[in-house]
């Protein structure tokens, strides 16, 4: 049992009480690590937010989040089909199910197609504009799994992919592809490249032994300076953005929190201590709540 389920795993005994298959479904699909699709899903929330949309288009953030979980799981298996011989390689990632051998590649593949069927019942849901933005996003996803053999940097490319629902959330609510929206998805990419940096702090000896690039091993001994650098450009795209809906210092005040938080995040972490990397990594689930919070209050104040 043990061996069949990765260390950070959340959901140790929900997903134990499984049979084999469906077991192994599920931790393919990360339905046992839930912040993953919680990143996914806030940017799309914020854009709706910050467009004045919550209380209005409430039903759409509740779409963004299933489709987020679907997409999610569906890029996790799409990332173990390319990598299962990586994975294989590090210790942290070998027990997932493809290179366990718990799940055949075969019907990883169904899988697969069985989670884009639902991000398609999603799709279905928004206007032209949205869902043709929506589709765009899917070459960076395809493309993501190769970054970390072409690039120190994957953590950019994924932020490019993981802020996408905010692109995909304006323009459904604003119909338009406006600045504010650019502003917003800026502030994802540098906030994504920030907490997966710290993620990425769990895997520096094994992915140097193998060849695997990573920002955690290009910043070395300067990682907590380079992550407070890229929250800092996301706090400062964040406020460009808010600026853009309502220029009134008071919008700006919105951010405090999440600014405070991220702030927490940098002055604990311990690059070389992987719970503690993990627990920092994990609490972006709440700055994604704080930075909801602000959109709210910004988006409605200018709405009404």
């Amino acid at each position: 049992m043990s061996a069949e389920i990765v260390p950070d795993s959340e959901h140790r005994g929900l997903v134990g009480r499984l049979p084999p298959t469906a077991r192994g479904l599920a931790l393919l699909a990360r339905l046992d690590r839930p912040i993953g699709w919680w990143l996914l899903f806030w940017p799309g929330a914020w854009a709706v937010a910050l467009a004045g949309g919550t209380l209005t288009r409430w039903p759409l953030i509740l779409w963004i989040l299933a489709g987020s979980i679907a997409m999610r799981g569906a890029g996790c298996v799409y990332n173990d089909i390319v990598d299962r011989d990586l994975d294989a390689q590090v210790a942290r990632t070998r027990a997932r199910p493809i290179p366990s051998g718990l799940v055949s590649l075969k019907l990883a593949w169904v899988w697969l197609l069985v989670l884009c069927l639902i991000g398609l019942v999603v799709l279905v849901q928004l206007r032209p504009l949205a869902g043709g933005v929506a589709l765009a996003s899917l070459a960076p996803v395809a493309a993501y799994p190769f970054m970390k053999r072409i690039t120190w940097w994957p953590q950019a490319w994924l932020g490019l992919v993981f802020s996408w629902a905010a692109l995909v959330g304006w323009s459904e609510v604003a119909g338009d592809l406006s600045l504010p929206m650019w502003l917003l998805y800026a502030g994802c990419i540098a906030w994504t490249i920030g907490y997966d940096t710290i993620y990425a702090l769990q895997d520096r000896e094994d992915d140097a032994l193998i060849g695997v690039r990573s920002s955690a091993l290009r910043m070395g001994a300067h990682v907590r300076g380079g992550t407070a650098l890229f929250y800092a450009l996301a706090l400062a795209c964040w406020a460009a953005a808010i600026w853009r809906v309502r220029p009134d210092p008071v919008a700006l005040l919105a951010l405090l929190p999440v600014a405070a938080h991220l702030l927490w995040q940098v002055a604990t972490l311990r690059p070389d201590d992987g719970g503690n990397a993990l627990a920092r990594f994990r609490s972006n689930r709440f700055a994604g709540l704080l930075m909801f919070l602000a959109c709210v209050v910004v988006g409605t104040s200018a709405a009404g």
